[in-house]
Order: C-alpha cells, then structure tokens, then sequence
C-alpha cells in the first residue's frame, strides 16, 4: 500500500479546500462553494469508510475501526453545519465564502487529530482545528459579542495549548518518544515527571472538550459566535477532541490506568456536577446549551474512566446519540425567528405549542431525550455509560450521574413548559427553510425511534471499541 494511500481522505479534502478557496476568490457565489464543500465532505466521508485499516508514517498515523468511527461523526457534523449555514448566513452576517472552507480545515485538523498516534502528530491537527475556530467564533465583524468571544476563545486556546506543548516535553523528556506506542513500550511506571507531564497533557485536551475547571470559555462563547458556528463547536470538535483524549490514555498509558484514572474522574464529577447547577440559572438557550454540552462531557469521560470494552463501546454509543441531539437542537434554534429577526431567549418559546404544534412535540421531545427520560436515545445513552461505570466498580460516578441527571432535568423541562403551558409569545416566523427542516426531522426522528431499532448504533460501538481491547 502506498503511503499517500494512508491518508487518501485527508489529502483529498486538503487539496479540494484549496481549490474552493482559490475558486471563490474569483467566482464569489456563496451557495455555490458551500454546495461543493458540502459534496466533498460527503465524498470525504466515503472515502473514509471504504479505507482499510493501516499505520503509516512510522506508526504516527493510524487507520483503524475507531479513527473511521469518529472522523465519520465528524464529516457528519461538519455537514450538519454547513446546511444550517446556507438557511441563515445573510442575516446572522456571516455571508461570506470563506465559512464554508474554514469548516473543512477544520474537519481536517479533526481527521488528523484522531487518526494520530504520536504526540506531534496529535498537536498539528489541534491547531489546525483551533486556527479555523478561532476565526470561526469572531466571523461576525459586525457584533460585539461575536469579537468578543473569538478573542477569549483565541487567548484560552493559546494558554491550554501552552499547557499541552509542556506535558509533552515533560513526557518526551521522561521517554525519549514521542510515539504512543513507543511510549507505551518505554516508560518507567514509577516517574514522577511523567506523570506531571500526563497532568498537564490532560488539562489541554479538558480544556478542548471543555471539561471543568477548563470550561471557562464555553458559555461566553456559544453564546456570541454566530449560531451555526455555535453548533458546530457543539459537534464535530467536541467529537474529535474525546477521540483525541481517549487515544491518547489508552494507546500510552494504559498500564498507568490508575493514575489517570483518578484525573478523569474528577473533570466528569466536576463537570456533572457544576452544569446541572450552573444551568439552571440561564435565560439564553445558547448558553444553556453550553452548560449542556459541560454536563454530556462529563457523561461521557465516565466511560473513558471505566478503561474497559463496555465503556469505550458505551463513549462512542454517547457521542453518538449527543451528536444527533445537538443537531436536532441547532437546527430547531436556527429557526426562531420574528420578523425576520433571531430570538434566543427561552421565554420565546412561550406558547410555542398553540402556533406549531407539530415543532413543539418534537423539540420537547429532543429536551427529553437530553435529560435522559426514556425511551427516548438520550436515555440509552446514559443507560450505557451508567451501567459500563456499574461494571467496572465506578460506584461514585454511576450515583453523582444519576444525581446530575435529576438536577438538569429542570432545565430541560422548564423548557418544555414554556412551550406548553406560558402565555403565547408572538408566533415565529414560518419555518420554511427547506436545510433546517431536513436536518431537524432526521435528527428527531432519530431522537424518538432509536429505541424500535438500536442495533445499527449499538454496532457502531461495537465496531469502534474493538480497536483497544
């Protein structure tokens, strides 16, 4: 197998994502380059999932069932983005051709990301991912807050990237690789260095999933970048950077499993914790939904603590149904409209059942499947998590899930409440966008009959989890 071969997918996005960029310099028809990006993100994904399995680069490329998994969730992602992009970009003033191109290098920073299996590898794709966020968040040159939140974004990043690039140098310095594999073989299982350098490794990729104590960029910034970008940092990033996480514990230091065992816990206790509180507090949907997404990352490292089959089978099953959720989410968000105006408050909501029925019993549903009542898909997710945390002795973290899992049910049901039973708000503006439209009733579809058919999913995991034990 050639070696180009290895990284077919990531090639032919790059030179693709070139080609539109140089293309709509001269030919500035936006829902023409998003179009193409659109097609060649599905190809992307194609090419993806007819690839065999393989290393390359001297082991610091990797193809197996888990990087295909994710790097498919991430093109789907990406994907979902873009069609929301097209239905909203004139009035949120981010019609400009470039969006659509910094999706795809961002996309392929993610493949990157999760298809690394040494520790250089791993911080090329973060950057290119975060270079393309970073303009992302602050594509609205017209809002304040929109500035406002690309620069907190940028400096954040810039210091948890600061913090990676030294738990490397700590690690590299202990091990003499860079490797995962290589590190694996070689460490000394006693070194005190190298655990501060796993310390301070694990707090840059928290802080990328936006784990607590490392969440502090989350709301301010979900809530002031442009809504298809704010669910695009819902999706596909988040997607990679738990890949990222995971493969980097288990690949290198799965003999350690202790030792970061205990770091993992703590970031999914404290996230749990603190976003079913802090949550509750909110009025902006958008930042509502970052306490959310604070809340699900901490469901989901309760499988990465587990170190077991089940409870990487059960992470992906959970990113898998949280991607899906969001999208059904965003897509519902972009759709709040009055006078052609975006509403973001809940309290617009209000009444939402008189004017839209069929809308309202569907985002209701969508908000009971994130607070996990059954039998909705969001409820199997968190019975997976759950029960791989039970298997494994995880007592404490199966109970303080449970616990965060009552607690941000108000939230999600206050929601539903509004729309059922507060007076009526003027009625939305008719939800005639055919892209939203689409993305919302699959996603919700999907939401709402996950239980008749899970089997597809459930093999998913299966497949995917096969890569590390």
């Amino acid at each position: 197998m050639g070696i180009f071969t290895i990284i077919l997918p990531e090639i032919f996005l790059f030179l693709s994502s070139t080609l539109l960029l140089m293309v709509g310099l001269f030919y500035r028809r936006i829902n023409i380059i998003n179009l193409l990006t659109f097609l060649l993100i599905i190809f992307t994904a194609v090419l993806v999932i007819y690839q065999p399995s393989s290393f390359g680069f001297n082991n610091s490329f990797v193809n197996d069932e888990f990087s295909k998994t994710i790097k498919v969730l991430i093109l789907i992602g990406s994907a979902s983005t873009l069609l929301m992009f097209s239905s909203s970009r004139r009035k949120l003033n981010i019609d400009i051709y470039e969006f659509p191109i910094l999706i795809s290098f961002a996309s392929l920073g993610m493949m990157v990301m999760v298809s690394s299996n040494d520790l250089l590898a791993m911080f090329i794709g973060l950057e290119l991912q975060s270079l393309s966020l970073y303009v992302l968040a602050s594509l609205n040159r017209n809002s304040l807050q929109s500035s406002e939140s690309g620069i907190k974004y940028f400096i954040l990043g810039a210091l948890s990237s600061g913090l990676l690039l030294f738990g490397v140098s700590y690690i590299y310095g202990f091990t003499g690789n860079t490797n995962f594999s290589l590190i694996s073989a070689t460490y000394d299982k006693d070194s005190l260095g190298l655990l501060i350098g796993i310390v301070f490794v694990c707090s840059g990729l928290a802080f990328k999933v936006s784990a607590v104590p490392f969440h502090m960029w989350t709301p301010d910034v979900y809530q002031g970048a442009p809504t298809p970008v704010t669910g695009f940092f819902a999706l596909a990033p988040k997607v990679a950077a738990v890949a990222l996480f995971l493969r980097f514990l288990y690949s290198s230091f799965g003999e350690t499993a202790a030792d970061w065992q205990q770091i993992i816990i703590f970031l999914s206790i404290a996230s749990m914790i603190f976003a079913a509180f802090a949550a509750i507090a909110q009025s902006n949907i958008k930042r509502l939904m970052a306490y959310s997404s604070i809340g699900h990352i901490g469901y989901i490292l309760i499988g990465m603590a587990c170190f077991n089959f089940e409870g990487v089978q059960s992470l992906i099953i959970y990113l898998i149904i949280y991607l899906v959720m969001n999208v059904s989410v965003f897509s519902f968000i972009l759709m709040m409209k009055r006078k052609d105006e975006y509403c973001e408050n809940i309290d617009d909501l209000s009444g939402l059942y008189r004017h839209n029925p069929f809308y309202a019993i569907l985002i209701a549903l969508s908000m009971f499947s994130l607070a996990g009542i059954p039998p909705l898909a969001g409820f199997f997710g968190k019975f997976y998590i759950f029960m791989s945390a039970i298997k494994n002795d995880l007592y404490l973290l199966a109970v303080v899930g449970i616990v965060a899992s009552v607690v941000s049910a108000f939230y999600y049901l206050r929601i539903v409440k509004i729309i059922y039973f507060d007076e009526p708000s003027e009625k939305f503006d008719e939800f005639n966008s055919s892209s939203l439209n689409l993305i919302f009733f699959i996603s919700s579809g999907i939401v709402i009959l996950f239980f008749v058919y899970p089997s597809p999913i459930l093999n998913i995991g299966n497949y995917a989890a096969k890569t590390f034990f």
